[in-house]
C-alpha cells in the first residue's frame, strides 16, 4: 500500500496537502504524535543478552522476577516502583510482556522493560547504587486513514458484506453503533446498496498493530444517503456529524441490539400470538437468544424495573422531558439497574428473555414521545449536540477537503492517507 501524497498527480496533490492541513488545523483526524522520553530498546552491545518473557495465566510479577534472576530484595522494590511510577499492581496474562536485558549472559538483569501495551513501556534500570530508576515511554504511532468500500449482495447482512470488503470485524462493530442511530438493519438492508468506510490503522516500525477510530461512514439506506464524520470541535471533544453539520449521534437508537431481526412491527392493530384477538402492538420486537445482553438506547435515568402479565420483567427509561423507552420480556435485570439509576447509552440493563405474554425469547422495545408510543424504526430522533457557528464554518470546509481525498482513495483502494 503507497502513500497517497506521493503518487498522486500535482492537480490531487495539492488538494490533499490543503486537505491534510485542514485536517491538522481541526484535528478532526486526530493526529497521534507522541513524542519518546527515551528510547524503546537502549542500543544493543555487541555481548548484550536479552530475554523476553510473556505473562501466562498463573505468572506474577514476582514470580517472573525471581525465574529471571531478580533477587527477592529487588523483586519487593521493582514491584513498588512499578505501582507507585507507572500504575502497574497486576500483570495480564497473554497480553504483557516482560524483557530481561544484561550485559552478557553471566551478569545480573541491569534493564527490565514491562511493556502492557504496544503503544506504552515502563522502563526499569538498576543505577549504580543499587536502586531502580523508572522511565515510562510512549511509542510513536504511524496512523493511516484507509478506506474501504463495499455493496450489498442477496442475502447478505451487512457485517457478511462487510468483512468481505476488508473491513476489520472490530471496525465494524463502531459503524454498527454509529449507524444504528439511523438504520434498522434487519429492514433497511437490500442487495445492491453500497457503503464505504475510512477509518484508522495503526503501525509501529512498519508492522500494523492495531485498527483506530472511524473517521467517516457512508451508506446508501432506504431513507436516504446516510454520511457521518468524526470531526474535533474547538473545545476539543469530538463527535461525528451529518454532511451538514448537524450531529449525526441521536439522543436514542432505533435497534438497542444490533443486527437482530424483527419479528414483529409496530402496529396500531395485530392480532396477538398468545391472546389471540386483535390490539395494538405498542412496540418493536427483536428475535434473540436467551441470555443476550439487552443495552439501554440512550443515556436515563430508571422510572420502572419490575414484572407485569404481559411484558413480564421490563424496565422503563426517562431520557429527557419527551421520551421514554421500554424493554420487556427479559430474563433478568442486570445487576445494580432499580429505580432511580442512572445509565449511559450502551450500558446493559437486562437480558432477553420469555417472561410476561410470550411465545419465544425476544426482546419487545417501545419508544413513548410525550407520552404517545410511537414506531422507534420511523420517529425522527432528536441528536444530542449540534455544531455552533464557528465550528460548524470550519467543519464544512474540512468535509469538503475530506471528501476529495475520500474520492481519491475511492479510485485507488491500495493508496492511503498518512496522517
Amino acid at each position: 500500500m503507497k502513500k497517497v501524497k506521493y503518487i498522486l498527480n500535482p492537480t490531487f496533490l495539492s488538494k490533499l496537502i490543503f486537505a491534510l492541513a485542514i485536517v491538522l488545523t481541526f484535528v478532526a483526524i486526530s493526529v497521534v504524535v507522541v513524542h519518546r522520553s527515551g528510547n524503546v530498546v537502549a542500543d544493543v552491545a555487541p555481548n548484550e543478552c536479552k530475554t523476553v518473557v510473556v505473562v501466562a495465566s498463573g505468572d506474577t510479577l514476582g514470580k517472573i522476577l525471581t525465574a529471571n534472576g531478580v533477587s527477592a530484595g529487588d523483586v519487593n522494590t521493582i514491584a513498588n516502583v512499578l505501582k507507585k511510577d507507572a500504575g502497574i499492581s497486576t500483570l495480564r496474562a497473554n497480553n504483557d510482556k516482560i524483557e530481561f536485558v544484561r550485559s552478557d549472559e553471566t551478569s545480573p538483569v541491569s534493564k527490565i522493560v514491562v511493556i502492557p501495551s504496544p503503544w506504552k513501556q515502563v522502563e526499569l534500570t538498576c543505577g549504580e547504587n543499587g536502586g531502580w530508576n523508572c522511565n515510562t515511554v510512549d511509542v510513536e504511532r504511524d496512523t493511516r486513514a484507509v478506506y474501504k468500500s463495499g455493496e450489498i449482495q442477496n442475502g447478505d447482512s451487512f457485517y457478511v458484506a462487510g468483512i468481505r470488503a476488508g473491513i476489520p470485524a472490530g471496525v465494524l462493530v463502531d459503524v454498527y453503533d454509529l449507524l444504528a442511530f439511523e438504520m434498522d438493519f434487519e429492514r433497511d438492508i437490500r442487495a445492491g446498496q453500497h457503503f464505504s468506510v475510512l477509518y484508522e490503522e495503526n503501525f509501529s516500525n512498519g508492522e500494523k498493530i492495531d485498527n483506530g477510530r472511524v473517521l467517516a461512514v457512508q451508506f446508501e439506506a432506504l431513507r436516504g444517503n446516510v454520511k457521518m464524520y468524526r470531526f474535533k470541535k474547538s473545545d476539543g471533544t469530538s463527535g461525528y456529524y451529518d454532511e451538514n453539520g448537524n450531529g449525526a449521534i441521536k439522543s436514542l437508537k432505533r435497534t438497542p441490539i444490533n443486527n437482530a431481526k424483527v419479528t414483529s412491527s409496530f402496529s396500531t392493530r395485530r392480532k396477538h400470538p398468545v391472546l389471540g384477538f386483535t390490539r395494538a402492538h405498542k412496540g418493536v420486537d427483536f428475535r434473540a437468544s436467551t441470555g443476550t445482553p439487552i443495552p439501554a438506547a440512550g443515556a436515563g435515568r430508571v422510572v420502572a424495573r419490575g414484572f407485569n402479565r404481559g411484558h413480564g420483567n421490563y424496565v422503563k427509561i426517562r431520557h429527557n422531558g419527551s421520551y421514554e423507552t421500554l424493554y420487556a420480556h427479559m430474563s433478568k435485570f442486570a445487576k445494580g439497574v432499580v429505580v432511580g439509576t442512572n445509565v449511559r447509552q450502551g450500558q446493559t440493563i437486562g437480558y432477553v428473555g420469555s417472561t410476561g405474554l410470550s411465545t419465544g425469547p425476544h426482546l419487545h422495545y417501545e419508544v413513548i414521545k410525550n407520552g404517545t408510543h410511537v414506531n422507534p424504526l420511523t420517529v425522527k430522533l432528536p441528536a444530542i449536540s449540534n455544531l455552533g457557528d464557528k465550528d460548524k464554518a470550519k467543519f464544512l470546509e474540512y468535509r469538503k477537503n475530506l471528501d476529495s481525498g475520500i474520492e481519491t482513495l475511492s479510485k485507488n483502494p491500495k493508496l492511503f492517507i498518512q496522517l
